[in-house]
């Protein structure tokens, strides 16, 4: 399964989406994102493509998503993935979960772990748990030090899932 994602003015994807209609369109104030996941190859001009490491769970069209981009070193890919592959699965569990994919870039560096939640709050309760602590223990945004397979500085993106009429 592949994933592909482009930004654009809402009125193209919008009208993107009416040709594509498999498309899932998000939005952030003014940063709006289409999302496809599927089997085809991508139909983005100009879009970021991804294969999916690890997957759980269904991308819904209603819902709030976050994305945790993660520069990864070449040398380091192997020791991220494995550490995706073994995690515990405990955001599953979490009230308001929707689906995970662990997204490893066809070009470039920056991994994505996209989370979708029901809405915000089931997040920030993700995120303020004991869970979401373990999970992060040895190299969340409170650790000291950072895995030695990070290549720059990781960064969240969130976004909520919109539906045009």
């Amino acid at each position: 399964m592949t994933v592909s994602m482009t930004n654009g003015t809402l009125n193209y994807l919008a009208k993107l989406q009416q040709e594509y209609p498999e498309l899932l369109l998000m939005q952030d104030q003014d940063k709006t994102v289409a999302y496809y996941e599927g089997e085809k190859a991508s139909f983005f001009a100009e879009g970021r493509d991804f294969e999916v490491v690890e997957s759980s769970g269904e991308v819904q069209s209603t819902g709030f998503v976050v994305m945790n981009n993660i520069p990864v070193s070449d040398e380091g890919r192997p020791v991220f993935e494995d550490r995706f592959k073994k995690r515990a699965g405990s955001v599953e569990n979490m009230e308001g979960f929707q689906a995970i994919r662990i997204l490893r870039p066809v070009k470039g560096n920056t991994y994505v772990v996209f989370t979708q939640w029901r809405n915000e709050q089931s997040f920030e309760n993700w995120k303020n748990s004991q869970a979401f602590e373990k999970a992060h223990e040895n190299s969340g945004p409170q650790s000291k030090e950072k895995p030695s397979f990070i290549d720059g500085k990781p960064y969240i993106t969130k976004y909520q899932m919109i539906q045009l009429e």
